[in-house]
């Protein structure tokens, strides 16, 4: 009889521990959500390397534009990354509406989003997006996009679905960034005319000659011919549960030179990660972390982040 009351109070006292164990270990994880584009994958990779030296445990989930935001309404992922302004506003706004996604900080001033095309095609009359449809023969009635889903196609099918600039009979090809962009470098080698969606930062702007069109509205890529702020997103409270990690993605700041420079990077050797190459980038660059780190400590909170992350680099 003793032996089982002994028991009892032994598993008692076991799924205590485990109920108040769960939630130390689980305050330590940071759970990103990814897109499939190569900047917003390069920061994404960097975060979770960094974090990781600090001792977080940081998982990565690469999911569709309105997948991710779902997941960070629901609280399946923490923090997003690449929150591109104004053209995401569509699937974000009514999240920011509703209070359970946090536009926390602007990571990236100065990008660009919106249509583009080859210099030649440019340099031969259809520089805004009202020639696109004067064009149409010699496009094919087409105009490239990525992945779908994603908010630039969402506005590109809408402008279609709409007839907006005349673009009623012309078809998006959604595609991925790859494969849209293996495509557009094979035309612009026969001078073959397209339209795709481009944006910077961004290798594509250093591999292939192009120009991007004028004519954008509020309604499209925004007033400002498609220039775009990119966001970092948290899930509502996660700075408050978190306020160490939070101070960090407040200092998680990317100039356009150093995701033009990483990019260009795995354009060149096939054999990086986008996390290798940021890492390798940011051994040259230690001004860069350096910013970033201060006044953040490791995940225990009792050592400062700089040294810790800097042995941790030099181990790369």
């Amino acid at each position: 009889m003793q032996s089982q009351r002994t028991r009892k109070i032994a598993l008692i006292l076991l799924a205590a521990a485990l109920l108040f164990s769960g939630p130390a270990y689980g305050a330590q994880e940071v759970r990103f959500a990814n897109v499939s584009w190569t900047g917003v994958t390069v920061k994404t990779e960097l975060g979770k390397s960094i974090l990781d030296s600090l001792g977080y445990e940081a998982t990565i989930k690469t999911l569709s534009v309105p997948i991710a935001y779902k997941a960070l309404d629901l609280g399946d992922v923490d923090v997003f990354l690449g929150n591109w302004m104004p053209s995401m506003a569509s699937i974000a706004n009514e999240f920011f509406e509703k209070g359970t996604i946090v536009q926390y900080v602007a990571n990236m001033p100065g990008a660009k989003y919106t249509l583009a095309a080859p210099s030649y095609v440019v340099d031969g009359g259809l520089k805004d997006f009202s020639d696109i449809a004067k064009f149409a023969d010699k496009l094919e009635y087409k105009i490239y996009g990525i992945e779908p889903g994603n908010d630039g196609n969402l506005i590109i099918q809408s402008m279609i679905d709409e007839n907006k600039f005349g673009l009623g009979d012309f078809k998006l090809i959604a595609t991925s960034e790859p494969i849209m962009l293996s495509e557009v470098k094979a035309f612009s080698k026969e001078e073959k005319w397209v339209v795709f969606l481009g944006w910077s930062p961004h290798y594509m702007n250093q591999i292939i000659d192009m120009k991007y069109l004028t004519g954008s509205t509020a309604e499209t890529f925004g007033e400002n011919d498609g220039t775009a702020t990119v966001y970092t997103n948290i899930h509502k409270g996660f700075d408050e549960k978190m306020p160490n990690v939070g101070h960090f993605l407040k200092n998680f700041i990317f100039p356009i030179s150093t995701i033009n420079e990483i990019s260009l990077m795995l354009q060149n050797d096939k054999q990086l990660g986008h996390g290798e190459a940021g890492l390798i980038y940011l051994k040259k660059h230690p001004e860069i972390y350096r910013a970033w780190l201060e006044g953040v400590t490791t995940a225990d909170g009792i050592k400062p982040a700089l040294p810790v992350f800097e042995a941790y680099l030099e181990q790369i």
